[in-house]
């Protein structure tokens, strides 16, 4: 009986991280480049069970199988396929279509920089003529952080992601992909940083201006996800109950 308790404990310790992982994807449905995550569950590590000192074996100790104590989180694992893209018509604001990681210089309360990745390609140009970000992040081209004049009347950027002002090519958008998209780490909604063993490699992602990427998170598929995840917390529950109404009978 101790072990359907803890068994129980376990699934409702696993239903509640994935409650956790839905909400967070459903309260970030509408954010610009946000990557959906899911959760794998796995068996609880096995125990190897004893007889121990039973009279049919002439009470010697003997091994009768393994048990399984419940179930745990495996992973949390995000999901990169292609968002739906929106029409804004901004000059500065551009999308990715392929594999690919816009590229930007981020600085803490410190004052200290990082490299960062997103897929949210809503930019803007500040009075001092920086291409940065909805935080203010520093966007990179080839050459360093962009310089845009702020008065410029045309500006375009064709699918290389090259930009052009009044006529002039200023600089290209640095356009970042990975060999294996394990090495990144998720900072905040939409933010990537890498870890060590992390390889870059050339993206062949195209970039198409006037457009920005949604987030790929299915709502209708997440709203299922969570009535099955709360019924299987209550299930969970049940058998707790039942656990315990049995022990205090016993007792």
């Amino acid at each position: 009986m101790l072990r359907g308790l803890y068994t129980a404990w376990t699934g409702m310790v696993n239903e509640q991280k994935r409650l956790d992982v839905v909400s967070n994807n459903l309260a970030n449905s509408a954010t610009l480049g946000y990557k959906a995550d899911s959760v794998s569950s796995q068996s609880f590590d096995q125990l190897l069970t004893l007889k121990i000192r039973d009279g049919s074996q002439a009470y010697h100790n003997q091994a009768i199988g393994t048990m399984s104590l419940g179930v745990k989180v495996g992973e949390v694992y995000t999901d990169y396929s292609q968002g739906s893209f929106r029409n804004t018509g901004g000059n500065f604001d551009v999308a990715l279509s392929g594999k690919g990681f816009f590229t930007v210089h981020y600085t803490n309360a410190s004052g200290q920089t990082s490299t960062r990745y997103t897929r949210d390609g809503s930019f803007q140009v500040t009075k001092d003529g920086l291409l940065v970000d909805t935080e203010g992040n520093r966007v990179q081209g080839t050459g360093g952080d962009i310089r845009v004049n702020p008065n410029a009347k045309s500006v375009s950027i064709d699918k290389m992601g090259t930009i052009t002002v009044d006529g002039e090519v200023v600089d290209k958008l640095l356009v970042t992909d990975f060999q294996d998209y394990d090495y990144l780490v998720k900072l905040g909604d939409n933010m990537y940083t890498t870890v060590d063993g992390a390889t870059e490699k050339e993206s062949d992602a195209a970039v198409v201006q006037g457009y920005t990427e949604q987030s790929n998170v299915n709502v209708v598929s997440e709203m299922v996800d969570m009535i099955t995840i709360t019924r299987a917390h209550e299930a969970n529950q049940k058998m707790l109950k039942a656990m315990d109404s049995m022990m205090d009978k016993a007792v």
